[in-house]
């Protein structure tokens, strides 16, 4: 007889329970617009758009249910990403009034058709284009919003002949969170269930690191900062860590009150500090160097904030509600602690800027906060502190602040990282200056000794390939041309002391025909060695320039003067010769003649004639 009174109780427990669900539409986790100031949420089958007053704007109905634990996604260019019934839909609500919102499947199986991969989350880049889907046991995939696939990766990927990923178990090894986008270092955030933090980019397949927290725990929320750092939380230590994002090193690690939940993840503001409420009353702020700043607006002893604050839409200031209890024990177990409370009384609802400390808002509940939406569409939904902290945002109460857009406040926060670049030269500049200098000479020295090296290898590799003819020849070859210098110079005193004939000047002209070819025969000639170049400029005799029956020598005697000689022979008749008979010009001019003197001197070119 009891057994029958307790299992008639226990159907009308389960009777009542089911009428008052079904009663009443509970909300999933709220997405807040930042371009139109809307607020999207979804429930069971049915997708709402709210304005910030609590009315309805529009809404649609699916054809699959959504996952309430999940939030929706922003995708950009008036789209909404969701995941119902391990599909990812999307929805396409264009501008305001302008078109009919619309949802079909981005992703899994198509309508009549059932859905086998579970499908952990999604995210999307900040302009819209590529969604990345977290399926279970099948790895991360990126599409481009028009559904082509670009790339897939696994938890465990094999580069250059080493194992990268699940490093302590490969059977049971998958991606388990959501993934997490670092707008400004184009960064995706991962962990498996091994409790390892991948790194990867936005554009290839490929690890950039890999961080190993297996040692903490092995479940963490990942929260970017947009700002160089990277936020790690491990609900069941009560841990936050600071990490570098380019090398995943940690920066700083502080501890925290109990959470509430074990997905509880902070929020980071536009001036870089990262918030976040503990059930032991108090909101933990830090700043990107980890300074840490407490807030409780009323006794922490019976109070604890149990959801995640909310950003204002200027990104600097953030709403958070903190729950008064009628009682409340805490335990201490080890290295964790367990929060006990009974029966809320009342709440309390504060804005404040977490760098400056300023509060610019505070109501209680019940109060003026109860009744701002009860006239609403809201009434009708079921209203958790989190939905409730997401409109009181979303309708920016008691906010003096100016508002901004999502470019706007990445653009703010991604500056921050460019200002904390460390540079790779720290300590004595001049030391450091005095080091290259020494480098520098250390390189020209080799450089010498490599040439020397090279020089000395390719005369002993000739030596059995005919040198010792080689430089023989170029020895009687100077020594020639040592001759003829002679010879000319004889010559030259010759001709500028007395009068000479014509066979003289015959003479000099082969003369300097033959050793400009000794010249250009040694200039391009192949050498190893070091020419004699003493006296190797040339000399100030010009080569014989032929103008019909003339002749011509220009050259400087002993006295440094310049002689110019002129030799026509007359091509006219022979009587003509008789008359007029041989022409022979001799002018001498001074290095210091007159302008006048310098005119008559004659310019002769050269032709350069080939020589056997």
């Amino acid at each position: 007889m009891t057994h029958l009174l307790f299992f008639i109780v226990l159907v009308l427990v389960i009777t009542f329970y089911s009428f008052f669900v079904s009663s009443y539409h509970w909300l999933s986790k709220p997405l807040l617009g930042d371009d139109d100031g809307r607020i999207y949420v979804c429930s069971h089958s049915n997708f709402f758009a709210f304005e910030s007053n609590g009315t309805i704007a529009w809404n649609l109905h699916l054809d699959y249910k959504c996952y309430l634990g999940s939030t929706p996604v922003r995708g950009g260019h008036g789209k909404v990403y969701l995941v119902a019934d391990n599909r990812i839909l999307v929805i396409k609500y264009g501008s305001i009034g302008a078109s009919e919102p619309e949802a079909h499947v981005f992703f899994g199986p198509r309508p009549g058709e059932p859905a086998e991969a579970e499908i952990i989350g999604l995210s999307v880049s900040a302009s819209g284009s590529t969604v990345y889907i977290n399926v279970k046991n099948r790895g991360l995939f990126a599409y481009h919003s028009h559904g082509h696939l670009l790339w897939s990766v696994g938890p465990l990927l094999y580069q250059f002949g080493y194992r990268q990923g699940c490093r302590k178990n490969i059977t049971d090894c998958y991606f388990a969170s959501v993934p997490v986008l670092d707008q400004c270092e184009a960064s995706i955030y991962i962990s498996n269930t091994e409790g390892e933090l991948y790194c990867l980019s936005i554009r290839s397949r490929y690890f950039r690191w890999i961080q190993d927290f297996s040692s903490l725990d092995k479940n963490f929320t990942v929260t970017p900062g947009n700002n160089g750092h990277l936020y790690v939380t491990i609900p069941a230590k009560a841990l936050v860590l600071a990490l570098d994002v380019f090398s995943g090193n940690v920066l700083w690690q502080r501890s925290i009150g109990p959470l509430s939940k074990v997905d509880s993840a902070p929020i980071v503001d536009s001036n870089g500090w990262i918030s976040i409420g503990s059930v032991d009353g108090f909101l933990y702020s830090f700043s990107p160097n980890g300074i840490l700043k407490k807030f409780s607006r009323m006794n922490a002893e019976n109070s604890m904030i149990q959801v995640g604050p909310f950003l204002d839409c200027s990104g600097f200031a953030v709403y958070t509600s903190q729950i008064e209890m009628e009682g409340k024990v805490s335990h201490t177990i080890g290295e964790y602690t367990l929060v006990s409370a009974i029966r809320p009384k009342g709440a309390l609802f504060t804005m404040l800027v977490p760098a400056t400390g300023s509060i610019y808002w505070s109501e209680s509940y019940p109060g003026h906060v109860s009744t701002l939406f009860s006239s609403s569409d809201l009434s009708h939904f079921v209203m958790n502190e989190e939905v409730l902290l997401a409109f009181l945002a979303a309708s920016k109460i008691g906010t003096p602040l100016q508002c901004r857009t999502l470019g706007q406040k990445l653009a703010s926060s991604c500056s921050q990282e460019r200002t904390k670049l460390v540079s790779i030269y720290t300590g004595n500049e001049r030391a450091i200056v005095l080091f290259l200098l020494f480098e520098s000479a250390l390189l020209l020295v080799l450089i010498g000794l490599v040439r020397f090296c090279c020089t000395f290898w390719a005369k002993e590799k000739l030596k059995d390939e005919g040198l010792g003819s080689f430089l023989d020849k170029r020895c009687s070859l100077r020594l020639r041309k040592k001759a003829l210098d002679r010879t000319i110079t004889e010559l030259e005193q010759k001709a500028g002391e007395e009068t000479v004939d014509n066979e003289v000047f015959e003479k000099l002209d082969d003369i300097v025909r033959e050793r400009e070819c000794i010249e250009r025969k040694l200039s391009t000639t192949y050498s190893l060695g070091r020419d004699d170049r003493t006296g190797s400029q040339p000399k100030p005799m010009l080569p014989v320039h032929h103008m019909g029956k003339t002749k011509s020598y220009s050259f400087q005697d002993a006295k440094q003067k310049k002689v110019t000689m002129l030799r026509m022979l007359s091509d006219t008749s022979p009587s003509e010769s008789s008359i007029e008979g041989e022409r022979e010009t001799c002018m001498h001019e001074d290095t210091d003649s007159s302008p006048e003197v310098k005119a008559k001197t004659l310019i002769v070119d050269f032709d350069t004639s080939s020589c056997d």
